[in-house]
């Protein structure tokens, strides 16, 4: 497979009828990340909603990459991270249209969630994490509907690499 990277090739590749359908997929898991976090933001106030004995929402705002690793208050630290993020959906686009079918899904997957979480890199200056697991005293990282995807499509990435020879 011929990796060279040229933004116009990109172009002319997202745009081909067959892979219409995995930017529709990208819109959908971009606009469901939207919904749910424009739905905290606005219903929102600064108190935990309890959901059950295992789930809470709890708005955190995220400076750092995913779950809040490197969380940071230098604004040059997090403009590198958001220009890094920026730089592995390219990435990830160019690859996903060179790749075959079931990776182009998952592919699709992982950028509509990253998409998302860019969004809001870009217009709030962190990212609203707001589903809080836990069992007990034992909390999980708070994350948001984008990072749900991220993670489902890396998982799916790695199984396949593990249980396939292709």
């Amino acid at each position: 497979m011929n990796f060279s990277i040229s933004l116009k090739e990109l172009k002319n590749d997202l745009i081909l009828r067959e892979n219409i359908f995995y930017l529709i997929v990208i819109g959908i898991i971009f606009l469901l990340d939207r919904v749910s976090k424009i739905g905290v933001l606005n219903n929102f106030n600064e108190r935990t909603y309890y959901i059950n004995d295992f789930i809470n929402l709890d708005l955190i705002w995220n400076t750092g990459i995913g779950f809040g690793i490197f969380s940071t208050d230098s604004s040059l630290l997090y403009n590198c991270v958001s220009a890094l993020v920026l730089l592995i959906i390219i990435i990830l686009l160019f690859v996903a249209t060179k790749s075959k079918t079931s990776e182009k899904i998952i592919f699709s997957i992982i950028i509509g969630g990253a998409i998302g979480n860019l969004y809001d890199r870009l217009i709030y200056n962190a990212v609203p994490d707001f589903i809080d697991l836990h069992y007990n005293n034992f909390h999980w990282f708070t994350f948001n509907v984008a990072d749900i995807f991220i993670t489902i499509g890396i998982l799916i990435f790695m199984m396949k690499s593990f249980f396939t020879n292709e």
